[in-house]
């Protein structure tokens, strides 16, 4: 069966990489939008018979969804076979219950939605509390895939003498993971979250690694409130400039100019997200994935 990988136009980078160590091509569409903001989508391709890979990153989802979903309908009408959805990050994961009377479980509702359109689904380190996996809220064959190995691969290359930094109990096993590839010494923190944009932070006592470089490791940057504590906190505490490494740089309102104006040695994200702070390539990583 023709395979075709095609993209939205925020995710060229990681395109070219999953088509380099793939092997599949990437296919032509033009996207854009009319005067008034509808989408407008052109697929330049015969598609009978073909396994169709969509890439979309799905930040700043509500202008995305409509697109992919006119996508998907369109694919099929031109005689796609299968359609699999790459989302490298997966929107709605932390509306995962209902918070206040009157909210719905928007985690669920989403994928609900989208599984009308898809054969499958893969992405990457997803934010899974609640939902403890994806087979529980999608209705398509479902793949979750782990950059922990790429996280430890580049502190170990490039950071001397880190000392690991979870931003709160939820990112203990994962920075665990990261942590016990290579040895490294880590810690975790306790977050207590007022409303959407403030955050307090509690620190365990870390004076044995003085020394250290601090790395904090986060799945999603997206305010940056609590890293911003948490550097402000090291700071006070004499230890050295803070390495940051998160999978999904979001980096809202004007949250990565501020992280850096507070003394971040380096922000380091993957590829999910195209940023200028990119450094780790996912590419490898999905095409390893057996499509």
């Amino acid at each position: 069966m023709n395979k075709i990988l095609f993209h939205f136009p925020e995710n060229p980078s990681l395109a070219k990489s999953i088509s380099q160590f793939s092997g599949i091509r990437i296919g032509n569409a033009e996207f854009g939008r009319f005067p008034d903001g509808e989408s407008k989508l052109r697929i330049l391709e015969d598609l009978s018979g073909s396994e169709v890979y969509i890439l979309c990153s799905l930040d700043h989802p509500d202008s995305k969804i409509v697109t992919l979903i006119f996508f998907c309908e369109t694919a099929r009408s031109l005689g796609a076979i299968k359609i699999h959805l790459i989302a490298p990050y997966l929107c709605y994961m932390r509306q995962d219950k209902i918070f206040r009377s009157g909210e719905g479980i928007n985690a669920k509702i989403f994928a609900t939605l989208i599984s009308r359109y898809i054969d499958s689904i893969l992405t990457i380190d997803p934010h899974l509390h609640r939902i403890h996996n994806l087979e529980e809220i999608f209705n398509v064959p479902s793949k979750v895939l782990h950059s922990t190995k790429l996280f430890a691969e580049y502190i170990q290359n490039n950071v001397s003498n880190p000392i690991l930094i979870g931003p709160d109990s939820e990112s203990d096993q994962w920075v665990r993971e990261v942590a016990d590839i290579y040895d490294f010494p880590f810690t975790v923190l306790e977050k207590n979250r007022k409303g959407d944009r403030e955050v307090n932070i509690s620190m365990p006592k870390i004076e044995k690694f003085l020394n250290h470089t601090p790395v904090l490791i986060d799945d999603i940057i997206s305010t940056g409130k609590t890293l911003i504590q948490t550097i402000l906190h090291l700071k006070k505490m004499q230890m050295s400039p803070s390495v940051c490494i998160c999978v999904h740089g979001i980096f809202a309102d004007n949250s990565f100019q501020e992280l850096m104006e507070n003394g971040v040695l380096a922000m380091i994200t993957t590829n999910s997200i195209e940023h200028h702070s990119n450094a780790i390539d996912l590419g490898k990583l999905i095409a390893d994935h057996k499509f």
